[in-house]
């Protein structure tokens, strides 16, 4: 970022050479600085999707039901550490950790049980999961086609961003090629037969929790999804028959200002990138939406009371900034799965922002400020640069596979830890303003008994199913030797009553196994 100044003023957007005609424009139009819808909230305010999911499929229904009953207009599932790598709730490696981060999900019995009552044509489904994503999506589609409900009708988003994991959260299963092969036959499959459903959500949520910077994190993650669209265009896909699709996911950090200029500079550079590279027909190729959550890693355990006001905060950044929809963290979070009560409050917080503050009257209403167009100008250049850099190792993939990308976050994690030992950055209640005694709240816990219920019920279902599985399991192990779209094969697996665990070993025959380099 360019060197504090005291302020800026007009001299200093004029030695930027910003044009406001074309830096600024209007919302709804290239380059979408300003926003990707001209009336942007007016029109239809964001979508409150609430993350959540813990213990058992029964369990987190009670909570969806619980949210949309007080008003949430779109649910975000959370699943379990076993869930996101592949493995079924009684495979040994999975002991301990079934329904702890989020919930399990082993077969169709448990997504019918985690849907039942919500209406899938009504509410728009959200799912945060990325290596096995084409498993789950395959799921919830045939729960839908269960109850009579066409695919066209289906609207949602899965994470499906296997790059990011590689390189700051790392819950991958196979190796980069055939994960990128899978994204892409997302891609292709969802253009036909869920055209409504984005089919990924390039995340920098889980890149600036690692430790990233604004500009680190604008620029690794429009680089994966270069890499992705590029991967579409090598199928032989048409840009514009996915990328209207491509949606991202961005953390709203602390550092007010510099939040709403990185999500308005996302978009222009976004919107710069897919025209210079791909050229696109359709306007919506070039139109970055986004989902945006509060940052976790900004959540404290000492004085979880403060959560509230840093939550409240950053989810005022993320709608000056734009987005499309916004989950905002509970108080609790940094001890526990958040309780009900505190997952009211976080919804509440969004609630008042929309009906109370005024600010959804007005399309990024900070534009023109010195301020923010000199911060947009700023990171969006600085990311553009540092995507230069990514594009001279060979793009987003090498320069995950080279460490290039790992480094970088390192460093910067490392620097803004050593802020907070010195005390160049304040953190309320850690390192400055500390009171004595521990914290209050009431914590919610995971019972033992859930993971043995869960396994118990796996192989109940395992015993009573009535499926092809073999038969549909060598299709599956025979489309992924020779190429083929993998998704119907993976559809056929559910309906024929394979688990999660199932489907992924026997990908695992064909792919192998991602394993970490070690950077």
């Amino acid at each position: 970022m360019a060197d504090e100044k005291l302020f800026f003023d007009a001299n200093d957007l004029h030695a930027r050479e910003f044009d406001a005609a074309n830096d600024l424009g209007e919302p709804g139009r290239f380059p979408f600085t300003r926003g990707p819808q001209r009336s942007m909230y007016r029109g239809k305010l964001w979508t409150m999707r609430q993350y959540a999911g813990f213990s058992t499929a029964a369990e987190s229904n009670k909570r969806y039901r619980y949210l949309l009953e007080r008003g949430t207009t779109g649910l975000s599932v959370a699943f379990d550490l076993p869930t996101q790598i592949g493995m079924d709730s009684d495979d040994p490696r999975a002991r301990g950790e079934v329904g702890n981060v989020g919930v399990a999900i082993d077969s169709i019995e448990d997504m019918e049980l985690l849907f039942d009552g919500i209406p899938l044509d009504r509410v728009s489904i959200s799912m945060t999961i990325n290596a096995p994503a084409s498993i789950l999506l395959a799921l919830l589609l045939v729960v839908a086609e269960r109850r009579g409900i066409a695919w066209t009708k289906l609207s949602g988003t899965i994470q499906n961003d296997i790059l990011k994991e590689y390189a700051a959260r790392g819950t991958y299963i196979f190796p980069p090629a055939p994960s990128l092969r899978i994204v892409t036959d997302i891609f292709e499959f969802c253009a036909t037969e869920v055209p409504r459903w984005n089919t990924i959500s390039v995340s920098g949520y889980h890149i600036r929790e690692a430790g990233s910077t604004a500009v680190q994190e604008v620029a690794f993650t429009l680089a994966n999804g270069l890499q992705y669209v590029q991967a579409a265009v090598e199928r032989g896909l048409d840009v514009d028959s996915f990328a209207p699709r491509i949606s991202f996911f961005f953390n709203a950090h602390n550092d007010f200002l510099e939040e709403v200029a990185k999500f308005r500079a996302a978009r222009k550079l976004w919107a710069q990138l897919m025209r210079e590279r791909y050229a696109p027909k359709d306007p919506k190729s070039l139109a970055l939406r986004f989902h945006a959550q509060t940052a976790g890693s900004t959540l404290t355990a000492q004085q979880p009371e403060n959560n509230v006001v840093r939550v409240a905060y950053q989810a005022m950044a993320a709608v000056l900034g734009g987005c499309q929809s916004l989950h905002t963290n509970s108080r609790d979070e940094a001890l526990a799965l958040p309780t009900e009560e505190s997952a009211k409050i976080a919804l509440r917080t969004q609630q008042v922002l929309a009906h109370e503050t005024g600010v959804p009257r007005y399309a990024d209403p900070l534009a023109g400020s010195y301020e923010i167009e000199s911060l947009t100008l700023d990171i969006e250049r600085e990311a553009r640069s540092l995507i230069e850099r990514i594009d001279a190792i060979g793009g987003a993939r090498k320069a995950i596979e080279s460490g290039f990308v790992q480094h970088e976050i390192g460093e910067s994690a490392y620097l803004a830890q050593r802020a907070l030992e010195e005390k160049r950055a304040i953190v309320v209640g850690v390192n400055e303003f500390v009171d004595g005694g521990s914290a209050t709240l009431p914590i919610m816990a995971i019972d033992e008994s859930v993971e043995r219920d869960q396994v118990a019920r796996l192989r109940a279902f395992r015993a009573g199913r009535a499926g092809d599985t073999a038969t549909a399991l060598a299709s599956l192990d025979a489309a992924a030797r020779d190429g083929r779209n993998l998704m119907p094969l993976i559809v056929e697996c559910v309906r024929q009553d394979c688990t999660v665990g199932e489907i992924v070993s026997k990908l695992k025959e064909t792919f192998g196994e991602h394993k970490d380099q070690g950077f």
